[in-house]
């Protein structure tokens, strides 16, 4: 039998051998893009090929599970059961990436080929989110090793593959699954850390809650210069009632729609000193945009934010010289728990008739993702944080959500289990978008993190 430091040690070698590098090499060849209907057959193939190969090997038992949601993309399933009575984590990935866009990435680089440059490594799914449930696996692996094939714990696995297309299909999965998922916690790695050196526990993650504004005045466009000046314009109506929405910097003005009673104390506490960066060049933090009298990571840790996603008045890419019949914004709000969904459309209802936007509507409006969050001193996220510390010999960040969005709240709704995001990627990463890539060093750090933490969990003394 091995022990905790020759575990962590395995796990370190197998990524300085260039071992992971070769089976996330492989992973992200797979365009398996969830937003194409003509890569449906790769996401088939993500789960039923390699990963399923791998956690076999693994000592899984794996199926695979049709979406309820028809069209959307199967489900994976591996059980790792070593006996009643011992602790049983749930951990979750996606295998599904968002489209490759391989025209806007840089020369030299493509989507589904994993290239390292400039001491990073480019390729669809390194962050999001292949690199991260792959590198867990990896950690899961070293441990077994060293461990003489058995974990001292129960390990449960979903792989979804439409979690961008907004998880559909997998809340009734779970619901339907309910005895067959059951833990007592799940652990599992997508979005950022708050810096790329800074290891993190998030414990929940912010709501989604996206509506349409529109101002519609007319069948089609008129003459601008026999009405402009006479005739309303959708588009200034609708930037003017934006401005109602949200003052020139940043601050919400819609009330009901910002946490009734401030930051949380407990969030607060936890957010003391947390440090917020590394989007190395992607976007700044603008010192007076938000909510005044806020940190930059209660801003977004804490608190909600307003964001106008898409404008569109008239035909920006071919103007005429009319004044548009109409206008329209896709609007977005991140919400914490602190603030319940329903309230967002009916206030901003009243906040706009108020203010003389009637003729301003709502449509579409819902939440996509709800909101999540287990108390940063549940006794699984001091377990966790205390793994973190010894085996990085540095305590981790402990967030109350990430910025992001994840399905946790599927969980927990129908598993009751406390959430332990343990991210491996950063705020810069630019996932979503050309040129995604994960930085080495952090993945190192993570697979060194995460031998420790499955280490520990099997030693014994896990919260019950």
């Amino acid at each position: 039998m091995g022990t905790r430091e020759t575990a962590i040690a395995r796990a370190k070698a197998h990524f300085d051998s260039g071992a992971f590098r070769d089976t996330l090499s492989a992973l992200v060849a797979i365009p398996s893009t969830s937003q194409e209907e003509a890569h449906r057959p790769d996401l088939d193939r993500y789960l039923g090929g390699a990963l399923k190969d791998w956690l076999t090997r693994l000592g899984f038992t794996v199926t695979i599970h049709d979406n309820p949601h028809p069209g959307a993309g199967p489900i994976l399933v591996g059980q790792r059961i070593e006996g009643d009575g011992l602790p049983t984590v749930i951990t979750y990935g996606h295998g599904d990436t968002v489209r490759g866009l391989p025209e806007q990435w840089s020369e030299g680089l493509d989507p589904w080929t994993l290239t390292e440059r400039d001491g990073r490594w480019y390729g669809r799914g390194t962050a999001d989110n292949k690199g991260q449930h792959a590198l867990n696996l990896a950690a899961l692996e070293a441990v077994l090793a060293e461990r003489g094939g058995r974990l001292g714990f129960n390990l449960k696995l979903v792989i979804e593959t439409a979690e961008e297309r907004g998880s559909v299909g997998l809340r009734e999965f779970v619901a339907a699954n309910h005895d067959l998922l059951a833990a007592d916690v799940l652990i599992g790695s997508d979005g950022p850390r708050v810096t790329p050196e800074v290891p993190t526990i998030c414990t929940g993650t912010r709501g989604t809650f996206h509506f349409d504004l529109v101002v519609s005045l007319r069948q089609g466009g008129v003459h601008s210069g026999h009405w402009g000046g006479l005739t309303r314009d959708p588009a200034i109506i609708l930037a003017h009632a934006l401005t109602a929405i949200m003052d020139r910097n940043g601050k919400i003005l819609v009330p009901g729609w910002t946490p009734a009673g401030g930051v949380p104390a407990a969030v607060k506490a936890v957010l003391d000193g947390c440090p917020l960066g590394g989007g190395d060049g992607a976007a700044t933090i603008d010192q007076g945009w938000g909510e005044p009298g806020l940190t930059p990571a209660e801003k977004v840790y804490g608190w909600n934010s307003f964001i106008v996603l898409a404008m569109l008045s008239g035909k920006p890419d071919g103007p005429v010289n009319a004044v548009a019949p109409d206008a329209r914004a896709h609007c977005q709000i991140r919400y914490t728990v602190d603030t319940d969904p329903a309230v967002f459309e009916p206030a901003l209802r009243r906040h706009l008739d108020a203010n003389g936007f009637r003729e301003v509507r709502i449509e579409r409006g819902g939440t996509r993702m709800p909101a999540s969050r287990t108390d940063p001193a549940h006794p699984w996220v001091r377990f966790a944080a205390g793994s973190i510390a010894r085996t990085l010999n540095a305590p981790p960040q402990v967030i109350p959500n990430s910025s992001g969005g994840l399905p946790g709240d599927v969980f927990v709704d129908h598993l009751g289990v406390p959430l332990l995001w343990i991210p491996h990627s950063y705020n810069g990463c630019k996932q979503h978008g050309p040129d995604e890539h994960v930085i080495p060093a952090t993945l190192r750090s993570g697979i060194a993190l995460m031998a420790g933490l499955w280490w520990d969990i099997g030693a014994g003394g896990a919260p019950r």
